[in-house]
């Protein structure tokens, strides 16, 4: 796994770098060389956030965690990932060929599981669908458009670049703007 570690605020030294290489270790048996990892430690206030993603093909797995010190952070991180690996187990085994990566890591998880003898989490499904025209406009009008809709998010097309873009609210109330490569 090609793994890059770097802090902001933070210096990262060898010791606490070779201790990030190592927890994260446990990635490389499922994903091997081709995954690409970030690790991303960054102050606030008295504790340390840590944002863990990992790629590999087309995939990404995303976390973050807060917590006094970056190594317990990044184990609530790891943690989260491995959770998200788990609850996706039963999809990922539907659409075998985009994971096929995972066969070992979810061939691991079916033992461990009947060995505990869990009940199975309920998968969410798809409950209601919904279409609509997207209209061009800027991104302060599909943010208007989406406090007038009372939603979180907004659905529109870039006048200006003519592309696919999306508005959504963040959590500290302020907006996010994802413009999509493609």
């Amino acid at each position: 796994m090609n793994l890059t570690v770097h802090g902001v605020g933070i210096k990262i030294g060898e010791q606490f770098q070779a201790k990030v290489e190592n927890k994260m270790k446990k990635f490389d048996r499922y994903f091997g060389d081709k995954a690409v990892a970030s690790v991303r430690f960054q102050h606030e206030h008295d504790d340390v956030r840590t944002e863990v993603t990992i790629k590999i093909r087309s995939h990404y797995y995303r976390a973050e965690a807060i917590a006094p010190e970056g190594i317990m952070a990044l184990d609530r991180a790891i943690d989260i990932i491995e959770g998200q690996i788990r609850k996706h187990k039963a999809r990922m085994k539907k659409k075998n060929r985009k994971f096929g990566y995972m066969k070992d890591y979810i061939a691991t998880l079916e033992t461990a599981e009947a060995e505990e003898d869990r009940d199975e989490e309920k998968l969410p499904t798809i409950t209601r669908r919904k279409s609509f025209v997207i209209t061009p406009m800027d991104a302060e009008e599909a943010v208007l458009q989406m406090e007038l809709l009372n939603h979180s998010f907004h659905l529109f097309i870039n006048d200006e670049t003519g592309k696919v873009n999306l508005v959504y609210k963040r959590r500290d109330g302020d907006y996010g703007l994802i413009e999509p490569e493609y």
